[in-house]
C-alpha cells in the first residue's frame, strides 16, 4: 500500500481528504481537456490529409506545365520571364489559444490586388505553359500557408496531448489511489486510538467501581 509520509492525525486527515477532493476534479478536467484536444487533433489531421493532397495535386500540374514551357521556351528566356517578379506577397502572423495550446495563424495579402500581377513578363514573347504554372503556383500559395498552419497545429496540439495524458495518468494511477491509502490508513490508526482510549476509559471506570466496593465494605458508613 503506497502512503504518503505524514502524521496520522485528524487535521492531515482533513487536509489530505481536500486534496484529494481537488485532485480528483483536476483528473476530470484533465481528461476532458485530453479528450477535446484529440477530437480537435483528429479533425486538423483529416483536414491536414486532404489539403496536402489538394497541394500535391496542384504542385504537379505546375510542375508539368513548367516542364512543357521549359520545352518550348530557351532556359535563357525562361529565366528573364521569372527575373522580376511584379506582385509581393505579405505575412502576417498571430498566435490563437486553443485550451493552453498556441495554434499559429498565417494570413497572406498580395501588394495590389490585380489579379493579372502575377505574370512579370509579356504575353508575347512566352509560352502559354509559362502562364498555367504561374497561375497554378499563385493559386497554390493559400493552400500552402493553410497547409503550414494545420501541420504546426497538429504537432503543438500533439505534444500538449501527451502532457495532459501524462498528467492523467499520475492522478489516475499514482497521486489519487497515494490519497485513499493514506486516508484509508490515518482512518484506521484513529479508529484504533479510540477503540484502545475507549478500553482504557472502561478499564479506569471498572478500576473506579471496584474501589469504592472495597471503600463501602471497609467502612459501611462511608456514603
Amino acid at each position: 500500500m503506497a502512503v504518503l509520509n505524514v502524521n496520522p492525525t485528524r487535521m492531515e486527515l482533513t487536509r489530505l481528504k481536500k486534496q484529494l477532493t481537488t485532485a480528483v476534479r483536476g483528473h476530470k478536467l484533465l481528461k476532458d481537456k485530453r479528450d477535446e484536444l484529440m477530437r480537435r487533433y483528429l479533425d486538423l489531421i483529416r483536414e491536414n490529409r486532404t489539403l496536402r493532397e489538394e497541394v500535391e495535386k496542384g504542385i504537379a500540374e505546375a510542375n508539368g506545365h513548367f516542364s512543357a514551357a521549359s520545352a518550348v521556351m530557351s532556359k535563357e528566356s525562361l529565366d528573364v520571364a521569372l527575373l522580376y517578379p511584379k506582385q509581393e506577397a505579405y505575412l502576417d502572423y498571430s498566435v490563437q489559444n486553443v485550451m493552453s495550446v498556441e495554434i499559429p495563424v498565417f494570413d497572406v495579402t498580395m501588394r495590389t490586388a490585380d489579379a493579372s500581377d502575377i505574370y512579370s513578363y509579356g504575353f508575347a514573347s512566352t509560352s502559354f505553359e509559362l502562364d498555367g504554372a504561374v497561375s497554378e503556383m499563385s493559386a497554390l500559395l493559400p493552400k500552402l500557408l493553410k497547409l503550414a498552419e494545420i501541420e504546426k497545429s497538429t504537432q503543438r496540439m500533439a505534444v500538449e496531448i501527451e502532457k495532459t495524458r501524462r498528467r492523467v495518468n499520475a492522478l489516475e494511477h499514482v497521486m489519487i489511489p497515494r490519497y485513499r491509502d493514506t486516508i484509508r490508513m490515518i482512518t484506521m490508526k484513529l479508529e484504533e486510538n479510540d477503540r484502545s482510549g475507549r478500553a482504557r476509559l472502561m478499564k479506569v471506570k471498572d478500576m473506579m467501581i471496584k474501589q469504592n466496593i472495597e471503600n463501602h465494605k471497609n467502612n459501611p458508613e462511608t456514603i
